[in-house]
């Protein structure tokens, strides 16, 4: 069964739910829906894309639902993330414990500036971008981040590929060319901005 792209952010929407639920053993529905602002409906039409976790008039075990949504996203083990670009979007994200907490561990940093090569970012010694390719197929990496300037990412995203890293979070604000078995994701900061922006100008109307 093909899972709608769209149910992927609400199942990591419920996990999160769950995990800042306390003393709490069972939840409906409807309670998933107050918590997270989607209908019931919608919440028991996703969850029922990977299985049966409840049963009607009895709601979902907390504890069993949350294990199988971990599951579900791929964060019941740990992954190895490189990042490219240690300026100041991919220092800060370094530096955010969050990822660790949810099994993303970025242990590989690389950067083209000579200046930042061979320094330590976090614990994390900086490596020559030119190593790029070399590293992530000895290593093994599954996932990347992309933080570097506009100008670059498209390179930058090629050399990824060519490494086998089929997964890429990218901050630069451009739409990569990629094949279709490469999934990324874009994060343009300034264009989530100017949503904000058009939502508080049309306000105004």
């Amino acid at each position: 069964m093909k899972i709608p792209s769209p149910s992927i952010p609400r199942i990591s929407l419920y996990y999160r739910v769950l995990l800042s639920l306390k003393d709490k053993d069972i939840i409906s529905s409807q309670e998933l829906s107050e918590l997270t602002g989607c209908s019931a409906a919608q919440v028991r039409k996703d969850l029922a894309y990977f299985g049966q976790f409840g049963r009607p008039g009895s709601g979902y075990n907390v504890e069993v639902l949350k294990t199988e949504l971990k599951n579900i996203l791929g964060i019941d083990k740990d992954w190895d993330v490189a990042l490219i670009g240690a300026g100041n979007l991919g220092s800060a994200l370094l530096a955010y414990k969050g990822f660790r907490g949810q099994g993303f561990n970025i242990k590989y940093v690389f950067d083209n500036d000579r200046k930042k090569i061979g320094k330590l970012k976090q614990g994390i010694k900086v490596r020559d971008i030119l190593e790029l390719k070399k590293a992530t197929k000895q290593i093994g990496i599954n996932l990347a981040v992309v933080a570097v300037p506009q100008e670059a990412a498209q390179e930058v995203i090629d050399e990824l590929v060519l490494s086998g890293i089929k997964a890429i979070l990218n901050f630069a604000p451009i739409r990569p060319r990629v094949s279709e078995d490469i999934k990324v994701l874009n994060i343009d900061l300034s264009t989530e901005l100017e949503r904000l922006s058009y939502f508080l100008q049309r306000r105004k109307v």
